[in-house]
């Protein structure tokens, strides 16, 4: 509930706004929000919802928002984002790496030991969505563009150095967390996330590349006992998409048009990155709580990992020029603007 009301806080006074006393309370329009993860765990249940909620009591009841988990209404999530441009779903939560090379310039914060802190990449990110990357999601009016909390290992034998992996199978939720894992001897597992109980379970995995929060709803906890974190600046993180139905949106009155954008954009955007790494904290406690082996990595130590990641950027820099674009501008820009952020707070 404390999520919930300081979101209200945040979103529903000024959207409130939007809408008139005497506004119809009658609801007129009906919007399928569909998703990838089970209805409690912390997405769905702190971020999604939050923002369902804000909007149908800021629009008086007009606007009605049915929640679809675990891709309910069918599909992969890798389909999550055609859904939203096809109208299959009027709005979709996904995972931007769950289509490998789709959406480029996002990759950008996916690169390791790049991201320290979530508000502070979420922020940044939704700026250069705004300034860059509007035309790479033609069709969809985006509603939020943020990242989770650090992203580590968890894996059923101890993981300290990159050697470690070797050989291991391991689950990767990007195209960048799959080159990662190659560079360490690992065999890297295309998988979506709400794959990974099954997986482990039945032993075709490893181990998986996951932050601490997403362990509570997968019971990834109790699935392996190792856990390897790292001091400073990530190992990576997966940057996620919040987009609704263009022709949906325009379908709306300007009124309730301005509910969903005073609900949207930065603001909203660095509140889901945030409660999505605050959860991190209650996660790792189960760990600890089970008695589980917890690998925390030191900032020193990290450079042994860097060393061997390095070339990713200069690979990534060098496939971004092959694709028209300045990667090289987007490394320094979003350094710039995590930067920003981060002496302001």
């Amino acid at each position: 509930m404390k999520n919930r009301r300081s979101a209200l806080g945040l979103f529903g006074a000024a959207a409130a706004l939007a809408l008139t006393a005497g506004t119809a309370s009658a609801q007129e329009y009906t919007l399928r929000m569909h998703q990838f993860l089970p209805p409690q765990a912390n997405v769905p249940r702190d971020v999604l919802d939050v923002w369902a909620d804000n909007v149908e009591e800021a629009s008086g009841g007009r606007i009605e928002i049915e929640r679809y988990a675990s891709m309910a209404l069918g599909g992969t999530p890798p389909e999550l984002m055609d859904q939203a441009m096809d109208g299959v779903a009027d709005i979709i939560w996904t995972v931007n790496g769950y289509t490998p090379g789709r959406f480029p310039r996002t990759e950008v914060f996916e690169l390791p030991f790049f991201v320290e802190d979530a508000r502070a990449a979420s922020s940044a990110l939704w700026q250069m969505y705004d300034e860059h990357m509007r035309d790479d999601f033609a069709g969809v009016h985006m509603l939020g563009m943020w990242v989770h909390g650090p992203g580590m290992f968890h894996t059923n034998t101890p993981v300290q150095h990159p050697s470690d992996l070797q050989g291991m199978k391991i689950r990767g939720g990007s195209r960048g967390v799959n080159d990662l894992l190659a560079l360490t001897g690992a065999e890297a597992v295309g998988l979506p996330v709400s794959g990974v109980p099954e997986a482990l379970s039945r032993g075709v995995i490893d181990g998986t590349t996951i932050p601490w929060e997403v362990t509570t709803a997968l019971r990834v906890s109790e699935l392996v006992d190792n856990h390897t974190e790292f001091e400073g600046p990530a190992l990576y993180v997966l940057t996620f998409s919040f987009a609704m139905n263009q022709d949906t949106y325009d379908s709306l009155p300007e009124d309730l048009q301005q509910v969903i954008d005073d609900n949207s954009g930065l603001e909203f955007s660095i509140f889901a990155g945030g409660v999505q790494s605050d959860a991190d904290g209650p996660a790792r406690q189960i760990a600890v709580d089970r008695g589980n082996n917890i690998v925390t990595v030191s900032e020193e130590d990290a450079q042994e990992w860097r060393q061997v990641v390095e070339p990713l950027y200069a690979n990534w820099v060098a496939d971004m020029e092959s694709q028209g674009i300045d990667g090289q501008a987007l490394i320094d820009e979003a350094r710039e603007l995590m930067a920003e952020y981060e002496a302001s707070h």
